[in-house]
């Protein structure tokens, strides 16, 4: 899932930015208003972290902006006004949700799934296509009640299927799912996580539709896939 950290504090940033990364979160990171709003009108997030004070434009007028443009990413505004009139007035303007800092990244991180799954309509934090669950705290997948070992990229791209089960995607739009701004891109990255993902989940898993890209099928005929016990949460 990627996010946009609007954030112009270069060390909070730095230490946010990699510990979304460990989280398997893609982050693109600005750090002023000016650039926030341009970048959202031109490439798609599943949450936005903004920061009030920055330079340019401040993270008011950022999330006036993005409103009024009818941009409905979730926001969370990541702060150090505690004041309650300034809460108040983020959560009237259209933030999702506010965080005071110095605040824990537990919190932070727990904040952005709910949100997260409200924006798809989800109750919990697990998703489920056929006889695949997918735990996004815990970053566990099991296949038939039996755990799955994924690598990190690997469950980054299987999550993205997962979201929109019997959705076809292009090569670009998953490549996007799985590398941020200066990501070097190999050609055949997305070819080679589908191939090891069906040895895993089973050859009849994720279906190819010629010219146009790939989905996940609920169907569960053929996914014979074997599965290692010991190691179940993605490693890089």
């Amino acid at each position: 899932m990627r996010v946009l950290l609007v954030e112009d504090d270069l060390m909070i940033g730095e230490s946010l930015s990699e510990a979304l990364q460990d989280e398997t979160y893609i982050v693109d990171w600005v750090k002023n208003g000016r650039q926030a709003i341009l970048t959202l009108k031109v490439q798609p997030y599943e949450i936005i972290l903004l920061d009030l004070g920055l330079p340019e434009i401040d993270g008011m007028g950022v999330l006036t902006a993005i409103r009024d443009a009818k941009i409905d990413t979730p926001v969370l505004i990541i702060t150090a006004r505690d004041d309650i009139k300034d809460r108040i007035a983020g959560l009237d303007s259209g933030a999702d949700d506010y965080v005071v800092k110095p605040f824990e990244l537990g919190e932070v991180f727990a904040r952005m799934r709910v949100l997260i799954r409200r924006a798809q309509g989800k109750a919990d934090n697990h998703l489920t296509v056929g006889n695949l669950s997918l735990d996004t705290t815990n970053k566990r997948v099991m296949m038939n009640a039996a755990p799955i070992d994924l690598t990190a990229k690997e469950y980054m791209l299987l999550t993205k299927f997962m979201l929109s089960p019997e959705k076809v995607m292009s090569k670009t739009e998953l490549e996007d799912s799985l590398y941020g701004w200066g990501g070097e891109v190999e050609s055949n990255a997305v070819e080679f996580l589908i191939h090891s993902l069906r040895k895993k989940l089973g050859q009849a898993r994720i279906k190819n539709v010629r010219g146009l890209g790939w989905y996940i099928s609920n169907n569960t005929a053929n996914s014979n896939a074997t599965s290692n016990s010991d190691a179940n949460h993605p490693r890089a």
